[in-house]
């Protein structure tokens, strides 16, 4: 499970594919509300990956 905690730095990495004015939500450009919306993504993969290995006695 530990592949989950990947994803944020490859979602935030690639700098060219987020880097736009448009889609707006709520007035925020894409560039963002992309990045905020990483905020809590990745507290919750975190959790995952926590629960899992939770379960499976890693410490």
């Amino acid at each position: 499970m530990w592949f989950l905690l990947v994803l944020p730095f490859i979602g935030l990495l690639w700098l060219p594919f987020y880097n736009h004015e448009l889609p707006a939500l709520f007035g925020f450009p894409f560039f963002y509300w992309y990045q905020l919306l990483w905020v809590p993504m990745t507290a919750g993969l975190i959790w995952v990956v926590y629960q899992h290995d939770k379960k499976k006695g890693v410490e």
